[in-house]
């Protein structure tokens, strides 16, 4: 509900809020303007009386004097019979400029406030306003759900490019955006008359003026007791009628003056609506506060970014869900798959699985998890497959389905696959949770729980034959996954280790191609050929071995200054693209693509590292420390098998020690007489490991998920006698892992 709370609105109000959001950012230029070329007195140095005085002696027959919010001090006055408008030195009298109202600026004011329609398009304005409020709101409730709760708001945003642009945009603009919605909002209103804004306030009548010989303006008693600073508009008597009075409109209220005396004859406190008027006026431009208006100016040139990013998330989530052929009726099927998905590569996957089922002859319904039935008359099993949102939290098509489940009377057999990456620390967490939720209702189990990472097609195959033997039915799942767009690269240099311990791995360097020159044939010119992609240690690439649509993805051991493509691989027993690499001979070429890896990296800042990782995870640990040039306190921790056969990186991590790019490398090797994994160095240099924590330090962790399931245990004992855990670590970004 809160993602068609927030998808609606943006879609059709998008023109409408960057129309407003660019009109608004150009008019925000106008107080910074303003405030830039105006003088500002400070509090009590100039009275009114005196700066009417000022004005006066340079100008013969003045009209009004205005002080805008901004300070700007603008005489209008009449030279030979003809109105004259200067901005003025308050102190002098002088004139800086010429005041001559800007057509571009009332152009874009009136397209702003009323698209240009008059009093039917300040209604369609004001509905942009409140079409900003609600995407603000429903935006940061959705913010907060993915980040894990409201205490995590300001944590590290994952996803990609596209969500992480929307989504770090949307938490920087946020409250400016609910400013100008909110702000907007009351004055739409107040404008077509359903909130009282205070204007149109009748000041009485003088009973009595004096009529005499007026005095000099300066002499004016009451303008004598008013602070320039306060001053709104004066307005100066006509020249031919003595009984004719001053106007004075301050920040507090209006008055009348006689001419004669300098008495204040009436005066009108400004009333509570128009104290609350001037406020939002001021908020809503930023008018009086220059700063604000500047502020609100940033923000809202982020909406069209926002609004062309939601569109390019909202499309992709509608391509990637695909029409399912054949779906019968759930009241028919004999098997119900429900789907968990958040970005919709999900129901690819049960596309592939209905496809087989229904060719097995089996009756099948599939429907999202926020469409459990009551009841199911012929259903004999339920298959969930659910992705995991965010920080653990469910998809969007599966956010109601614990409190349906909690309702429900149905009870099935079931099986669940969960997807998702195993970058990420709860990788899959809804779909235990879902499980855990099923097992309290007393569910029974078909299978136990499948974890598929990175949409990995063989883990599929071998739940569906698992399935396939469950139910009696050979399952043949032949999900394909479209090729995704690669670069070619070739193989400059290979480093090899690790056959004397039965564990071949290999360091592999590959030229990362270059742009083509710009010069040469049209034909050339108009040729698309691959950019250099931009990467840093840490990030990803997806290889496509011969024969394979479905990308193996390796951490990166380079970034892209290093001017070459590195990558650490063991040779694993009957690995597709471990084996296809491991065949490559310098000048050889692979398919590949890079993936960004945002929450693998080092936090900025000088605090101290700390890398642990075991076989080839040393890569992107050493991708790392090549680029430590600041000399950060970088201290590794690496375990691998024997010294002499499969220290990877040896003589890249000594010179690194020499020139201070590295501040300490521990090593651990499990094929020695004394035999020790990285936990186990780690355990032996605990307090080293609370003092740098203490100090700050950032953990990173890369390799193999029993190595890291062991050296978490390992750390989380030894900071908890300091107050600190784990999970604390992590939410703060101080605890990152690549494992796999």
């Amino acid at each position: 509900m809160l993602r068609l709370v927030h998808s609606l609105p943006g879609l059709f109000a998008a023109v409408l809020v960057m129309v407003l959001s660019i009109t608004g950012a150009i008019l925000s230029i106008e107080p910074v303007i303003e405030r830039a070329g105006s003088v500002i007195p400070e509090s009590g140095r100039i009275t009114v009386a005196s700066l009417a005085a000022k004005a006066a002696e340079k100008r013969t027959e003045l009209e009004r004097i205005v002080r805008t919010p901004s300070g700007a001090v603008i005489v209008y006055y009449f030279d030979g019979g003809r109105p004259r408008a200067d901005r003025i030195d308050p102190r002098t009298g002088s004139a800086l400029a010429p005041h001559a109202p800007s057509e571009f600026t009332q152009f874009v004011t009136n397209l702003h406030r009323s698209l240009l329609l008059g009093d039917g398009g300040r209604v369609v304005s004001g509905l942009g306003a409140f079409a900003i409020i609600v995407l603000s709101v429903s935006g940061v409730m959705m913010l907060a759900k993915r980040l894990g709760g409201w205490g995590a708001i300001l944590r590290p945003i994952r996803g990609t490019a596209t969500q992480r642009w929307h989504s770090e945009l949307a938490r920087f603009a946020v409250v400016g955006l609910l400013i100008s919605g909110l702000t907007g909002c009351y004055m739409s209103l107040a404008t077509i008359g359903l909130i009282p804004d205070g204007s149109g306030v009748e000041v009485a009548t003088p009973e009595k003026v004096n009529g005499g010989p007026r005095l000099a303006v300066a002499k004016l008693r009451a303008l004598r007791s008013i602070d320039m600073n306060d001053l709104r508009e004066l307005s100066f008597p006509y020249a031919k009628d003595l009984t004719d009075v001053y106007g004075v409109t301050t920040a507090h209220g209006i008055g009348r003056i006689d001419a004669a005396t300098g008495a204040m004859l009436t005066f009108e406190p400004h009333s509570t609506s128009r104290q609350i008027y001037e406020t939002i006026y001021m908020l809503h431009t930023g008018q009086g506060l220059w700063p604000l208006s500047f502020v609100l100016g940033v923000v809202a040139l982020t909406v069209p970014i926002l609004a062309l990013t939601g569109v390019l998330l909202w499309w992709r989530r509608r391509k990637t869900s695909p029409r399912i052929n054949g779906n019968v009726g759930a009241q028919s099927a004999d098997t119900i798959i429900l789907v968990g998905s958040e970005g919709g590569s999900t129901w690819a996957f049960a596309a592939t699985l209905h496809a087989a089922l229904s060719k097995a002859g089996h009756m099948v319904h599939v429907a999202p998890m926020n469409g459990l039935s009551t009841s199911y008359a012929r259903a004999e099993r339920m298959l969930f497959l659910t992705s995991t949102y965010g920080d653990g939290a469910a998809p969007a098509t599966a956010n109601r389905f614990l409190a349906l489940l909690s309702r429900s009377r149905v009870v099935l057999p079931f099986a669940i696959l969960g997807f998702g990456d195993r970058a990420f620390p709860k990788f899959c967490n809804y779909a235990v949770e879902v499980e855990n939720a099923l097992r309290i209702k007393r569910w029974p189990t078909l299978l136990p729980t499948h974890r598929i990472d990175r949409q990995s097609a063989q883990s599929l195959a071998q739940w569906s034959a698992e399935l396939g033997t469950i139910i009696g039915t050979p399952i043949a799942l032949d999900h394909v996954i479209a090729r995704p767009k690669t670069i070619r690269f070739s193989l400059a240099e290979r480093i090899d280790y690790g056959h004397e311990v039965q564990a071949p791995t290999t360091v592999f360097r590959f030229v990362v191609p270059q742009p083509v020159s710009r010069s040469g044939s049209l034909r050339r010119l108009l040729q698309r050929k691959p950019k250099p992609p931009k990467f840093a240690a840490g990030d990803l690439v997806g290889i496509i071995p011969p024969g394979s649509n479905v990308p193996r993805f390796y951490s990166l051991a380079s970034s892209s200054v290093d001017g070459m493509l590195e990558i650490c691989v063991r040779k694993q027993p009957g690995g597709l693209c471990s084996g296809y690499l491991h065949g490559l001979a310098p000048g050889g070429t692979m398919d590949a693509f890079i993936k960004p890896n945002p929450v693998f990296r080092p936090a900025r800042g000088k605090a101290p590292l700390i890398l642990i990782g075991a076989g080839a995870g040393i890569g992107p640990l050493v991708g790392i420390i090549r680029q430590n040039a600041a000399h950060r306190p970088v201290h590794l921790y690496w375990g691998g098998r024997h010294p002499t056969s499969d220290f990877l990186y040896e003589g890249e991590l000594s010179y690194y020690l020499s020139d201070r790019r590295l501040t300490r490398c521990r090593t651990a090797f499990s094929r020695l007489t004394r035999s020790l994994y990285v936990q186990d160095r780690i355990a032996m240099e605990a307090h080293v490991m609370r003092d740098l924590i203490k100090n700050g330090a950032q953990v990173m962790v890369c390799g193999g998920r029993d190595m890291a399931g062991s050296v978490a245990s390992v750390i989380d004992g030894i900071i908890k006698p300091i107050g600190f855990d784990l999970a604390k670590l992590r939410a703060e970004g101080r605890y990152v892992e690549d494992v796999y």
